[in-house]
């Protein structure tokens, strides 16, 4: 018949000595305890930790303990997921023998497979943030590159920006009473001025008079300049 009190005691023992540390015992009856498991440090020092805790059955090792993480620093609540997937397959796996520093190696391992993912992780996300600020400084110096569709379609939002600002300043314009019209405006805005000159005339008719006392005789014009020296008088009269 196996004696289960004492291997659980024999195994509380080795525990104590292997993990002086991070062993602690919680409760006597039943038999309950912790051990902290930390991983290995990252290139920065960085590492996770798990705080496991054990509660032995009576029938233990026949019978799986029960067990849960009861603390644990920089690990994500799927790594959690993971190391308890992981416990469930170990302490099926050694079910009849003594299995807690089998579990908490286990764990050990596992601790430091996340150290190295998160390492991975982090050097993945910096070459991201590498190549997306390389990408950004291609697209400040170099622009977008010219073609055919995107300069029709700038043209086309160009020009109709630019027929818009003509038509306000027009509007502007036309409301300060400023804009002045051309000739051919004034002659298209307003017939009557294609035939204002003839009318002009046709109402005169014959009675433009003309004052003739306005004109003299040639005769009586005298075209003398004395202080020319070059000036030669001609009589008129004598001719």
């Amino acid at each position: 018949m196996t004696d289960y009190s004492e291997e659980q005691r024999n195994e509380l023992e080795a525990l104590e000595s292997i993990y002086p540390d991070s062993f602690r015992v919680l409760s006597d009856a039943p038999p309950c305890f912790t051990i902290t498991v930390t991983s290995e440090a990252g290139e920065n020092d960085e590492t996770v930790q798990a705080t496991l805790k054990f509660t032995y059955v009576d029938k233990y090792p026949d019978e799986a303990p029960s067990y849960e993480i009861d603390s644990q620093e920089n690990l994500e609540d799927n790594d959690i997921s993971d190391i308890i997937t992981l416990l469930d397959q170990q302490t099926e796996e050694n079910l009849g023998m003594v299995m807690i520093f089998t579990l908490v190696s286990a764990v050990q391992e596992k601790l430091n497979e996340i150290v190295d993912q998160i390492k991975t992780r982090k050097e993945e996300e910096k070459l991201k943030r590498e190549k997306e600020a390389e990408e950004a400084e291609k697209v400040f110096f170099h622009g977008t590159p010219v073609t055919i569709e995107n300069f029709l379609s700038w043209k086309a939002k160009f020009d109709a920006e630019l027929a818009e600002q003509k038509c306000k300043k027009q509007k502007e314009e036309e409301q300060a009473g400023k804009i002045k019209l051309t000739g051919k405006q004034l002659f298209e805005t307003d017939h009557n001025l294609d035939t204002s000159d003839i009318k002009f005339l046709e109402e005169a008719g014959n009675s433009v008079e003309v004052d003739e006392s306005l004109f003299q005789e040639m005769d009586d014009l005298e075209l003398e300049d004395d202080d020319d020296p070059d000036y030669n008088r001609v009589d008129l009269d004598s001719e």
